[in-house]
């Protein structure tokens, strides 16, 4: 019997430091998001970033956090039930990190009869600080706990028609009385040298900003992080019809002494008034869930710092979250996938 596994990044259970301090400390000390050797690492977050960081993320986390609780969770729980009855087979949902783990997921769909499971990351572009994590660990899990199960997983979706189509849609809808001056598609930063490890062509030597590194379709190509964004942009705006001026790529939430992608989306946008840049809308095509680099550092964050700077006007256009249309997409994916 066949079955999905939607998996998403996750969420400390309650915005309080005590709840945030282990959720970081998993986060933090998988390998595959500080790539260093573990004793360094346990140095680093452990002995260093652990001390004041909890008490920071909880206050950012209590600003976004709703009644129903984690905005992440919420939004990731109405999409799953949108998606199942939309499936042919049963689909489970979890998070890479915190409570509600890829194991439970798994034993979910074991309880109900699954043997062969469809992983499905629910990340665009291919990082491995979110693809591949989660794909090393459910195979870690797997060997463990349910050797029973086969597993297929859903590529990088980054240039798919359907995915593009929601982005699109979702755009065009929410600047429909929106003026802009600038829409900046924010991704997610990565250190760059965790594009060159993912490359097996071992081809990228040099990023110029604000131009792709890779051609798509080839080797070098298909686990870039960065070219995926480029590309995902590029199909997005061509289906809109926005002129090259009108629009730029930026990165995100990186972290200090590591030479992470550029151009820093929270640079850019403290610059852009300065160029006469005044009114803007943010879209993050690098998450199809609202969560904290979403609601907090964009539409909170950015926002406030564009004003200070003499902006006028900021947008900030939600994820696909439980959009009719992306639920639909999703359950289209599985259930080719399960015939």
């Amino acid at each position: 019997m066949k079955g999905a596994l939607l998996i998403n990044l996750g969420s400390p259970d309650s915005p309080t430091p005590k709840d945030v301090k282990p959720y970081l400390d998993e986060f933090l000390m998988d390998k595959y998001v500080i790539d260093v050797p573990y004793l360094l690492r346990a140095l680093l977050v452990r002995g260093i970033i652990l001390r004041k960081r909890p008490e920071e993320s909880a206050h950012a986390y209590a600003k976004i956090w709703w009644k129903e609780g984690s905005p992440l969770i919420v939004l990731s729980e109405r999409m799953h039930k949108k998606v199942q009855p939309l499936s042919n087979v049963p689909v489970a949902l979890a998070m890479r990190y915190g409570s509600m783990t890829i194991e439970k997921g798994l034993q979910e769909l074991s309880d109900q009869g699954v043997t062969e499971v469809l992983l499905f990351p629910l990340y665009p572009q291919y990082a491995m600080a979110s693809t591949l994590t989660i794909l090393v660990l459910a195979e870690e899990i797997r060997k463990k706990k349910f050797p029973h199960m086969k597993f297929s997983d859903v590529p990088a979706f980054f240039n798919k028609p359907d995915y593009i189509k929601n982005v699109a849609d979702s755009i065009k809808k929410h600047l429909r009385d929106f003026d802009y001056d600038q829409l900046v598609f924010s991704y997610h930063g990565i250190p760059e040298r965790h594009v060159r490890k993912t490359d097996k062509t071992k081809s990228h030597k040099k990023f110029v900003t604000n131009e792709m590194c890779c051609e798509v379709g080839t080797p070098e190509a298909e686990f870039c992080y960065r070219t995926h964004c480029y590309e995902t942009t590029r199909l997005v705006v061509e289906q809109l019809g926005i002129p090259k001026d009108k629009y730029c790529v930026t990165f995100q939430s990186r972290l200090a002494g590591d030479k992470w992608l550029e151009p820093y989306t929270d640079v850019e946008i403290d610059n852009m008034p300065k160029r006469g840049i005044k009114k803007i809308a943010v879209v993050t095509p690098a998450f199809v869930t609202d969560c904290l680099e979403t609601l907090e550092e964009i539409a909170m964050r950015a926002k406030e710092d564009f004003e200070a700077n003499g902006g006028e006007e900021f947008l900030a256009i939600p994820c696909l979250n439980d959009d009719d249309e992306w639920c639909e997409t999703v359950s289209n994916w599985i259930n080719d996938w399960a015939k």
